[in-house]
């Protein structure tokens, strides 16, 4: 059971198949013990509300969940960068707009490599509507589960055999909560507030507009509709996140969707950049260590 929300453990999937998990069960004295596969996930404990565990026990459970996860964004991060993959982790409530939002963005960007990976609690639509569109994407279904982890990711990563120089986007499961504290590898989270929302939201889950480098405020076609304060929304998600960038956009009508396309070609262009840098000095330092080879010994 997830220590954040309470969510509870299920069968996770990946395009359909079952990824083993090793699940920790927390018991009333705070001993844990482990049953299952060869691989593990992220997953909060099984019973981490048990009767007479103590706060500060359960902080310890916590962090050492999250510090398995944060191994396992470390190397998702290195395979990422050694590749020049840009990937962003999209995260928002359900029904924001996400997916609609995700298929046209691929439909704007048409040259440009990208993949994607969805994640539900349920059903494979979401994914099955992006490779509509023609881009590669995968599956992941975490049953009762209320976010992705950076092992389910990385399993991902491998089954969707990502192009060099690409983007990489993953659409979290709907939820402002969980996915705030499981960081998957990306070099961005983008947080997705759509304008049939409420306009504190952001500091209603402060945890997620503080863990996001971008809010999209989205839906604004309905604008003229709905009595919605968008000047009220940006502050309020600056209360919480004083350096936080919002693009305004809508799917629909196109309105600020060059300005999100251009924060994702930058992200690709610099993540390529990057990686050439890598082997750039990778180079040099061999050059010199062959340099020094064939000096003379003095």
């Amino acid at each position: 059971m997830c220590t954040t929300c309470g969510c509870g453990d299920g069968e996770v999937t990946i395009d359909g198949a079952t990824a083993h998990a090793e699940h920790e069960h927390v018991h009333a004295d705070g001993t844990r013990h482990s049953h299952g596969h060869e691989h593990e996930h992220g997953h909060a404990p099984d019973h981490s509300h048990a009767p007479g565990v103590t706060p500060k026990r359960m902080v310890q459970i916590e962090q050492d969940i999250l510090a398995k996860n944060n191994a396992y964004a470390h190397k998702n991060r290195q395979a990422l960068a050694e590749r020049g993959i840009f990937a962003l982790n999209l995260v928002s409530s359900p029904g924001s707009g996400k997916t609609t939002l995700l298929c046209k963005t691929i439909a704007l960007l048409k040259d440009q490599a990208i993949a994607v990976i969805e994640g539900d609690q349920q059903t494979s639509q979401d994914a099955e509507r992006i490779r509509a569109t023609g881009a590669p994407a995968i599956q992941i279904n975490t049953g009762k589960g209320c976010h992705l982890d950076a092992h389910m990711v990385g399993h991902a990563m491998e089954k969707l055999a990502l192009s060099e120089d690409s983007l990489l986007m993953i659409e979290n499961v709907g939820n402002l909560v969980c996915p705030a504290a499981f960081d998957l590898g990306e070099a961005h989270k983008v947080v997705i507030l759509s304008v049939t929302e409420g306009e504190d939201k952001p500091i209603k889950y402060p945890d997620m507009f503080r863990a996001a480098s971008l809010m999209l405020l989205n839906k604004i076609d309905l604008l003229p509709h709905l009595d919605y304060d968008v000047d009220a929304a940006i502050a309020f998600a600056r209360r919480v996140n004083p350096h936080i960038r919002v693009i305004q956009v809508s799917a629909t009508s196109g309105e600020g969707m060059s300005e999100w396309l251009q924060f994702l070609r930058d992200g690709v262009t610099g993540a390529r950049v990057a990686k050439q840098k890598t082997v750039d000095a990778l180079k040099a330092r061999i050059a010199q260590l062959e340099a020094q080879l064939q000096r003379p010994a003095p």
